[in-house]
């Protein structure tokens, strides 16, 4: 167990510490009514947990919590509402491309074409398809500023 609980370490008020599950599991316990959002809020003021501005780590804490359920740690209640993140919730459609694997030098597949995918462009959809097929992390949103584009081989290949 104290093993798996090296794993959760997390820093409160700039300190590393491995938050009591006994803790959270009594207010578990004790308050079946409670949803997520009131459990991580109690935790937030229970550890001191605010932010430089006093506010509650609530969505911070909310992630720990949901960790430690993944984990078999603790047992969260079920979600009240549906989340409200459209990027959650979406459905990224699988677009019809090549899949054959790719095994040659370079030179063969050369020239390669660069396309910048835009907003609004045709391409867009089959980018975010093949990442969130391919990609270590999968895709489900992009943050900030970013571009995106689509190399393909000699052949037309992705």
């Amino acid at each position: 167990m104290l093993a798996i609980m090296n794993k959760f370490m997390v820093t409160i008020q700039g300190k590393k510490t491995a938050p009591n599950i006994d803790t959270i599991k009594h207010l578990l316990v004790n308050n079946p009514d409670w949803g997520r959002t009131r459990l991580s809020e109690e935790l937030c003021r229970l550890w001191n947990w605010r932010t430089y501005n006093g506010r509650l780590k609530d969505m911070a804490c909310r992630t720990f919590l949901l960790k430690l359920d993944r984990a078999g740690l603790i047992c969260l209640p079920a979600r009240k509402r549906k989340s409200t993140n459209a990027f959650r919730n979406r459905f990224i459609t699988d677009i019809p491309h090549r899949k054959d694997p790719i095994g040659c030098d370079l030179q063969k597949l050369l020239p390669l074409d660069i396309t910048p995918i835009l907003q609004k462009s045709a391409e867009l959809s089959l980018v975010k398809c093949l990442l969130a097929k391919y990609h270590y992390l999968g895709f489900r949103n992009t943050v900030g500023e970013n571009f995106k584009y689509l190399i393909s081989d000699v052949q037309g290949r992705p």
